[in-house]
């Protein structure tokens, strides 16, 4: 097992316990979610053009997040699936 396999399964494990305490301590603003949230304003009616610029690059990183760990795709040495 190599030491990058031993960190990210740290990583892992720490997230969880982090996130599992500020799921179940009742407040408000300890959660991820609730930090993204905060951070590019999700609550806020009226957004600026900056935060909704924000919005939009969170937006983008989650879709290449998602087809990057699902499908392996848009990675440095295969970039497009179909070529």
């Amino acid at each position: 097992m190599s030491w990058y396999t031993v960190a990210w399964l740290f990583w892992v494990v720490f997230f969880l316990v982090v996130e599992g305490k500020a799921l179940f301590n009742k407040r408000d603003g300890d959660t991820l979610s609730e930090h993204v949230w905060r951070v590019f304003h999700v609550r806020d009616p009226r957004p600026t053009w900056l935060v909704v610029a924000g919005r939009m690059v969170l937006g983008l990183f989650l879709l290449w997040l998602l087809l990057h760990l699902t499908f392996g795709w848009l990675t440095p040495t295969h970039p497009l699936p179909w070529r």
